[in-house]
């Protein structure tokens, strides 16, 4: 994702452990990932993250589902880990039925709730 543009400033954050383990340093947990997130909330999930593997970057997936199952999709307008003009790209390119902008950051799904959950449901009940 981030050879598609100029690296995010929250990428800056990003700290490769002995084993190859990705990690948000977290002196700058809450700018890089959730700066719309209170600072408790944002230190509270800046302690407890779990890491990625780097090679995850690597790998190769199977057939991805959004070619053949329907797809809803919501952007970050604030996001310091993934462009939001990528996160358009892939809405677009997955011909999303439905995409949301949200003035939000990475952490939407914790500063959004309501609206994520709203989208859902609408996800759910279109195939219901």
């Amino acid at each position: 994702m981030f050879a598609r543009r100029d690296p995010p400033s929250g990428a800056g954050s990003i700290r490769p452990d002995k084993d190859g383990f990705l990690w948000l340093d977290q002196a700058t947990f809450r700018q890089s990932f959730g700066q719309d997130l209170g600072e408790t909330e944002a230190l509270v999930m800046a302690v407890a993250q779990k890491p990625i593997a780097g090679r995850c970057f690597e790998d190769k997936s199977g057939p991805p589902a959004w070619k053949v199952k329907p797809s809803w999709y919501q952007v970050s307008s604030r996001d310091n880990m993934i462009p939001p003009e990528t996160e358009q790209w892939m809405a677009e390119r997955i011909k999303a039925k439905k995409t949301i902008t949200l003035d939000a950051s990475h952490a939407s799904l914790a500063s959004h709730a309501p609206e994520i959950v709203a989208l859902i449901e609408e996800a759910v009940a279109s195939l219901a």
